[in-house]
């Protein structure tokens, strides 16, 4: 007998399941492998990205959206707070202080809790233009995996970075989606800073960073696409 649900899934729907695995594997390796995890949830990015493509070409399902978003809670809010965790807590090494103790936990915590918020904002209001408000999980999530990877390691510079992004999840700024040119950019980017992390002095992931950033900082204000 078939399972009830997976019959009626389509091939963009998998991709995005296996997203949100990515998530899951990415939290669980974080305390032992910082480097794997962040690199898995730059692969899990790469299948966002590539579900969306399916979907447009090849269709997609009426499930489709809501297992979009829900994968992206395990990918791009749980699995990066569980990593940031994970590599402040390694890199205090020794006795916190308290307001180390605290930020160590606030921090990551708010980081979930406030893309549960972003992304339930997106699917009521804004899944249909090409803007929104707010930074996307998906690229606040690559920044602080992509980070690392980069050798910024430094704990109080991850908490900080994972706080402003928080911040940025939810403030009243337009942030409008990437054109096919520079998502392709992109993708390539974090393909080749996931298999080639370390690679002539970090160049993939330092590049990735800087284009990350880069639209962190100007789309809003230079980055336009018609409606």
């Amino acid at each position: 007998m078939q399972p009830r649900f997976l019959g009626q899934l389509g091939l963009a729907d998998s991709v995005t399941v296996a997203n949100a695995a990515l998530g899951f594997v990415a939290a669980a390796v974080a305390m032992t492998d910082p480097s794997l995890s962040a690199r898995l949830v730059l692969l899990a990015a790469i299948a966002d990205g590539l579900d969306g493509v399916i979907a447009r070409t090849r269709g997609g399902t009426p499930v489709g959206d809501y297992l979009d978003s829900l994968a992206d809670v395990a990918s791009f809010g749980v699995a990066p707070a569980v990593f940031i965790y994970a590599v402040a807590r390694q890199g205090f090494a020794g006795q916190l202080s308290t307001v180390e103790s605290v930020a160590l936990f606030l921090v990551p915590a708010l980081f979930v809790s406030m893309a549960v918020v972003r992304l339930g904002f997106y699917m009521l209001h804004d899944r249909k233009t090409p803007e929104t408000d707010g930074v996307q999980s998906t690229l606040a999530a690559t920044i602080l995996a992509v980070s690392y990877l980069a050798g910024i390691t430094n704990p109080v510079v991850l908490l900080g970075a994972t706080a402003l992004l928080t911040y940025l999840m939810i403030a009243s700024i337009t942030y409008p989606e990437l054109y096919a040119r520079d998502a392709l950019i992109l993708g390539g980017l974090q393909a080749l800073a996931v298999l080639f992390p370390t690679a002539v002095n970090r160049v993939f992931p330092r590049s990735l960073l800087l284009f990350a950033v880069a639209y962190l900082v100007l789309a809003p204000f230079i980055y336009w696409r018609e409606t």
